[in-house]
């Protein structure tokens, strides 16, 4: 069974076999128990139950902005024939693979197939990227950003249906009204999670009046509202995907750091409405940081790339989160274990995702490495979040 598969495992809880013993026959003496005693028996189980579930690991990673540059070596890595992005990708595999969720940001939408493919500024992305990320272990994609409509409705719709043909879930784009209304609700472990993506704008592309459900547009009234209609249809866990922030800009913008204190304030009944926040877009290493008890990413950076002005876009970090059930049952799942991992795409002599973290590249990699090691280091650590937990991982 792969990765995938056991993440999508459906398996029988103690909590309902717990269920099941208490409805066996009971004797004339435990009919005689008193109220409070059954009232006690009562909260026994139920903190039974919470202890049998699953807490699960999710793991987020950023941009994937597929520049001309990319396309070309994932023809190459093909062998001339189609397009290949699992070599690419492959470094991530072992972290994607192994979390119970894994959620990538697809910064672009695709051509059709046979081409043409191309980058900036306009992107049209071989479709063959889908099938890539979700053999590398990923099962969800954030959708909404600033190119959501580069090729209109039509490179909407082709994105999301290669998507689906891939088995990837995504969020932030729709075809319809209707599939607009719908998050990507996802089994990990044993929690329902669903998740959410919005973008600050599409680049001056204006949305089709007769088609506003296209892309995702940040509105925190109405993030608010479909965190709760998520937790209504069932969702043990709200993600929320913000492509938000400033280009090349380090710290986390006003706009970023109003509407995190905004989201994260949010309660229903005494209970958060959001329960993390992965930010993209700035195509920098961002800070990570506790706003009101919840985690909030930034920016993640870039996954891939090709080589830009600025070395920091081929370079990333990808959040890794340790969610653990509720005490008891009924209440509110939280992070247990806050991690990141430090990852940078090499360009030269070709284009190679580097895990900065893993013992290989610590012991004997290039000054290059080093100094990107650093940088994201510095980043996300720049709000204080190892006081409150933050570790680097392999």
């Amino acid at each position: 069974m792969n990765g995938n598969a056991r993440r999508c495992a459906v398996v029988v809880s103690a909590a309902a076999l717990l269920g099941t013993a208490a409805g066996c026959g009971t004797t004339d003496g435990q009919r005689g128990s008193s109220e409070p005693e059954r009232q006690g028996g009562h909260r026994a189980e139920q903190v039974r139950a919470a202890e049998a579930k699953r807490g699960f690991s999710l793991v987020a990673t950023g941009d994937l902005l597929v520049h001309d540059s990319i396309i070309r070596q994932a023809k190459s890595d093909a062998g001339g024939s189609g397009y290949d992005f699992r070599t690419m990708l492959g470094p991530a595999k072992p972290m994607a693979d192994k979390a119970d969720l894994a959620i990538c940001h697809m910064e672009t939408v695709y051509g059709a197939d046979g081409g043409p493919f191309t980058g900036y500024p306009a992107f049209k992305t071989p479709p063959q990227i889908a099938q890539a990320v979700k053999d590398t272990g990923y099962d969800s994609c954030s959708t909404a950003s600033n190119h959501t409509l580069d090729a209109g409705a039509e490179g909407v719709g082709r994105t999301l249906k290669a998507m689906d043909k891939a088995g990837l879930q995504h969020a932030g784009s729709a075809r319809s009204k209707e599939e607009a209304t719908k998050p990507a609700m996802m089994r990990a472990g044993d929690a329902k999670v669903a998740q959410l993506a919005y973008t600050y704008g599409t680049n001056g592309i204006p949305v089709p009046e007769d088609k506003p459900w296209l892309v995702n547009r940040i509105d925190p009234d109405r993030i608010i509202a479909d965190a709760r209609a998520a937790r209504r249809a069932g969702a043990d866990v709200v993600t929320v995907s913000m492509h938000w922030g400033t280009e090349w800009q380090q710290d986390p913008d006003r706009q970023q750091r109003e509407l995190s204190e905004k989201l994260t304030a949010s309660k229903s009944d005494g209970r958060r409405d959001i329960d993390l926040i992965i930010g993209t877009h700035a195509h920098v290493p961002q800070a990570y940081e506790k706003v009101n008890g919840t985690w909030v990413v930034y920016g993640m950076g870039d996954q891939i790339a090709g080589k830009m002005n600025d070395p920091r876009g081929t370079m990333g970090s990808a959040a890794r989160f340790r969610f653990e059930p509720p005490a008891k049952s009924g209440g509110a799942w939280r992070v247990k274990q806050a991690a990141f991992t430090p990852y940078l795409m090499e360009t030269s002599p070709r284009h190679s995702l580097v895990n900065l973290a893993s013992k290989k590249s610590r012991e004997s990699g290039s000054a290059e490495q080093e100094k990107a090691y650093k940088t994201i280091r510095e980043a996300v650590l720049s709000r204080g979040a190892e006081k409150d937990g933050l570790r680097m991982v392999e």
